[in-house]
């Protein structure tokens, strides 16, 4: 079960896709963070999630905002990934311990071994704002989002 709204969003740290480390405290007092767990790099459904919010990268990265995405994949593999489809924000690699942020969250899909879609719009508190989770194979409409940080 997700960790639900108003609830302190668990730490973390873990390398991007290129190999450095981000922590999510990091962004606490500072900025607002969309901490969005996706399945898997270069499937249908994620490719596209991940290349709508590059298209509108200005609404989700920005003085106020970071957007956080995290997968169960290798850095390796989301280096690969985000330069094929030029996303120029940090693809979190949740890979070792596998699935650990995933859990914390309430997001892994224990039987397919993977985060299922959740996201988590986290304010400059640290603290948990605003969430959706979906299954597998339905996208997410990140227009919510927006909204959700306009809120905020």
């Amino acid at each position: 079960m997700a960790i639900e709204v108003g609830t302190e969003a668990p730490d973390f740290e873990l390398k991007n896709q290129n190999g450095e480390t981000v922590r999510l405290s990091d962004f606490r007092g500072s900025k607002n963070v969309v901490l969005l767990f996706y399945p898997f790099a270069f499937t249908g459904v994620c490719t596209g999630e991940l290349c709508a919010l590059r298209d509108e990268l200005p609404t989700f990265v920005n003085d106020d905002v970071q957007l956080l995405a995290v997968s169960n994949d290798s850095p390796f593999a989301l280096r690969v990934f985000g330069e094929q489809e030029g996303l120029e924000y940090p693809l979190l690699s949740d890979f070792w311990p596998h699935g650990e942020v995933s859990r914390a969250y309430g997001v892994f899909d224990e039987d397919r071994g993977c985060a299922v879609r959740g996201t988590f719009v986290i304010d400059k508190e640290g603290v948990v704002r605003w969430t959706v989770v979906n299954g597998l194979p339905d996208a997410r409409d990140l227009n919510e989002y927006a909204k959700a940080l306009q809120a905020l």
